[in-house]
């Protein structure tokens, strides 16, 4: 026969037993010398079962305090005081600019009032009909032209 065919048998193990293995007493620390004055007190505290339970007192580190924070942030006032700035010079600079627009009004307006005095003042000097106030007067009436020259 083959192995193929043969009938397939468990094999039998055998049973292993752990057994707890002991821990080896504890071996006492050894005492570091203290000095006198650093000794912490011993306190003993009775549960309500009886028992008696004795230690030193612990001291838990107190954390360092902590500053006040205010009730707004800095941050908070600084944005706010940033935008009331930035109001006061938009209202400035709205102003600015209204002022400069009246300045320049203003500047046109006496542009156009000395043209219209000054003008006034030449056409009266050039239409004035008074008489003649000096300078020479000549009446050509009839004159002669030969050769290229005037004969008055």
């Amino acid at each position: 026969m083959y192995p193929e065919h043969t009938p397939h048998v468990p094999a039998q193990r055998a049973v292993e037993v752990h057994q707890p293995t002991p821990y080896p007493p504890a071996v006492a620390a050894p005492v570091v010398p203290v000095q006198p004055g650093a000794v912490p007190a011993v306190a003993s505290i009775v549960l309500p079962d009886g028992r008696v339970v004795t230690g030193y007192a612990i001291d838990h580190p107190q954390p360092a305090p902590v500053a006040v924070k205010p009730a707004v942030s800095r941050t908070a006032v600084n944005v706010a005081l940033g935008g009331v700035g930035f109001l006061a010079v938009c209202g400035g600079l709205l102003l600015l600019t209204s002022f400069i627009a009246a300045l320049t009004a203003f500047i046109g307006q006496l542009i156009i009032l000395a043209a219209v005095i000054f003008g006034g003042w030449i056409a009266v000097q050039v239409l004035s009909t008074g008489g003649h106030k000096g300078g020479t007067t000549v009446n050509i009436r009839r004159a002669v032209f030969k050769r290229n020259h005037f004969h008055g």
